[in-house]
């Protein structure tokens, strides 16, 4: 399957661009994490190009896309505007599918633009409420979640940068099973977090977030409203969760159908956090399954 790319503005800004798929087919907007880039969706995409017309963006921050210094570039709000523009210009509404802090993204998406969304798919990602619950509880995702006060240092780019960004690689291939990261793709992370200013502004949205963290043992109580009835997810919607994920733990999605009414979840046991990688192959087929469905 060929991809193709262009830059494309969004709300004034240049925003690169990976596709694959006739673009007669209907859109599905792919929404990657940290610290990836669009092409990180090379493995799944190909596999639901005869389904969808695939469309990969590099978000705000990072790879080729439009890169504001400053962390007040890097609110929700301004997140989801750019992706909310992309989706005006290709025709709404359209199927989204997010993964880690992509999913922050589609769900804002799902909850702030409901015409945008026709079908909301998550893959190792969380609804803001239940993740917030989850990392103040002070237990086990609390404990997952403390490598966020590290990125969330002002210097932490720079910390990460150094040796070849050897703490970098740490971080990203340390404690789950990296087997699908081939030195091939190593060198294609290495060139997109060596951009200028680039893992600055990755690390940026970690920075821009409201969501607290508690130390473990020591649960917070003062934590930001967040009223069901404004979060809910009122379309279709499907989370797919590789079930070895250390970061993201299921706990961080209970009471997820409090704010999504037609919610499927589908578990797959021995994939991680990075399981679109893993076996893009099972994950195309939970989706394309549960689209025939709905």
């Amino acid at each position: 399957m060929t991809m193709q790319t262009e830059t494309v503005e969004l709300n004034g800004h240049p925003f690169f661009l990976r596709r694959w798929g006739n673009r007669d087919l209907p859109p599905l907007l792919m929404l990657h994490g940290f610290p990836e880039y669009g092409g990180a969706w090379a493995d799944l995409a190909p596999h639901l190009a005869g389904h969808f017309h695939c469309i990969a963006p590099d978000q705000r921050g990072y790879g080729q896309s439009w890169a504001p210094d400053g962390v007040e570039n890097y609110a929700a709000s301004k997140l989801v505007g750019d992706m909310a523009a992309l989706i005006d210009a290709t025709g709404a509404p359209v199927t989204v599918l997010g993964h880690d802090w992509g999913a922050a993204v589609a769900y804002g998406l799902a909850m702030f633009k409901p015409d945008l969304v026709g079908r909301l798919i998550i893959a190792n990602g969380v609804h803001p409420a239940p993740f917030q619950r989850a990392m103040a509880a002070g237990g086990a995702q609390s404990e997952a979640s403390q490598y966020i006060n590290y990125l969330r240092r002002e210097d932490s780019h720079e910390r990460l940068a150094v040796d070849d960004f050897a703490k970098m690689k740490q971080l990203f291939m340390g404690k789950m099973d990296s087997g699908w990261l081939t030195e091939a793709k190593k060198r294609d992370y290495l060139t997109e977090w060596a951009r200028p200013g680039r893992l600055k502004t990755m690390i940026h949205w970690y920075r821009a977030s409201p969501l607290k963290i508690a130390d473990p043992g020591h649960p917070l109580t003062d934590l930001p409203d967040m009223p069901v009835e404004r979060l809910k997810v009122r379309c279709p919607h499907l989370l797919i969760w590789g079930m070895d994920d250390t970061a993201l733990l299921p706990e961080a999605t209970d009471g997820l159908e409090d704010f999504a009414a037609d919610l499927t979840r589908i578990e797959l046991p021995g994939l991680n956090h990075w399981l679109i990688h893993q076996d893009p192959q099972r994950v195309a087929r939970a989706i394309l399954d549960w689209i025939d469905q709905s």
